[in-house]
């Protein structure tokens, strides 16, 4: 891992951003750093070294103001101590940098690829909206209900809504409807064997079909979720989510922790609680545009940590790659998932 890698994780950390697997990570570092000078350095010379680390790692990172974690030291100690596991061999984790070649690579992801466009079509009375990797974006219905189509999506609803309800289909992706109330008609979203029925509410869809579930989450009002052609039917309340297993049929009803975390991809952040790895995946596709191929023999894990909007792929793939002991290279609009050698 180079200092870039490290600088980021540590101003993640500073912030209260990393996950417990990365802050776990941070902390076995300092450890490890205490034991490389009281067993190998004297104290003269780790004085020495880090007086010139402090200098020159405060120019590259402005201090930061805690949001959540306190630091057991001063913050430039952490830089200074990232500096110094560079240069300690005995560690194995600098053992796993990436060569030249990926550092190259990786350069590339600030040249993003030319985007597909968002694009709708009108057929028979029905609009399909189709979003592309890259792409999210808000639309507002005839009935004043107000939908907000995530990247990798695909919505078909009608130009003009009957008397007796208002349907739509989530066809593929995500979605968060914010639904004008209308006690006449009902609003239905139908995604992949389920129909979410509401009067006026705002609530999240989840239905990409890569990762072979359904999960509709309420924020506020109530919603009723059926399962068609069948009896199964739970009733929404706000903080709460329903799951549905598109193999095996099944639904597990959750409650939500944080009533932010639902639909907060519409404020551009990438949110992780215990995700598998398609998950993850379709999580970087969807922000940055590009294609995921996994070459490492790691294809079944979860992750937790969350991104902000401002984070570019680089980021985002260190710290993951870090915390699951992965490494990557970018190639044009292609992250390659690798074993760390």
């Amino acid at each position: 891992m180079d200092l870039e890698q490290i600088k980021i994780l540590l101003e993640r950390y500073n912030q209260g951003n990393c996950s417990p697997e990365e802050a776990a990570i941070v902390d076995q570092w300092f450890e490890n750093i205490d034991r490389r000078q009281a067993a190998q350095l004297p104290e003269k010379q780790v004085d020495s070294e880090l007086a010139g680390i402090k200098l020159a790692i405060n120019q590259q990172l402005p201090p930061v103001q805690p949001k959540v974690r306190t630091l057991k030291k001063a913050y430039w100690w952490y830089a200074a101590a990232a500096a110094v596991l560079i240069t300690a061999i005995s560690i194995t984790w600098i053992n796993q940098s990436p060569g030249p070649a990926s550092q190259a690579a990786s350069l590339q992801a600030s040249c993003a690829p030319e985007k597909a466009k968002p694009h709708s079509e009108t057929k028979n009375g029905f609009v399909t909206l189709t979003m592309p990797k890259g792409y999210s974006e808000q639309l507002a219905l005839e009935d004043g209900s107000v939908v907000t189509l995530n990247a990798g999506s695909k919505l078909t609803y009608p130009e003009h809504f009957g008397a007796g309800e208002r349907k739509i289909v989530l066809e593929e992706g995500e979605a968060f409807f914010e639904v004008a109330p209308d006690q006449s008609r009902r609003f239905i979203v139908q995604a992949a064997g389920i129909a979410t029925t509401a009067l006026g509410t705002s609530f999240n869809v989840r239905a990409y079909t890569r990762e072979n579930k359904v999960v509709v989450s309420l924020v506020s009002g109530k919603v009723k979720v059926d399962q068609l052609d069948n009896q199964a039917s739970f009733i929404l309340k706000p903080s709460e989510q329903v799951s549905y297993d598109r193999l095996s049929l099944h639904f597990v009803k959750l409650g939500v922790d944080n009533l932010n975390d639902i639909g907060a991809w519409k404020q551009g952040y990438l949110l992780f609680k215990d995700a598998p790895y398609t998950e993850v995946v379709t999580g970087i596709e969807n922000r940055f545009n590009v294609t995921v191929v996994n070459q490492s023999d790691k294809n079944e894990w979860n992750y937790n940590g969350s991104f902000k909007k401002n984070e570019t792929i680089k980021d985002v793939m260190d710290v993951i790659c870090l915390t699951k002991s992965l490494s990557y290279t970018i190639k044009n609009d292609t992250v390659y998932l690798q074993n760390k050698n």
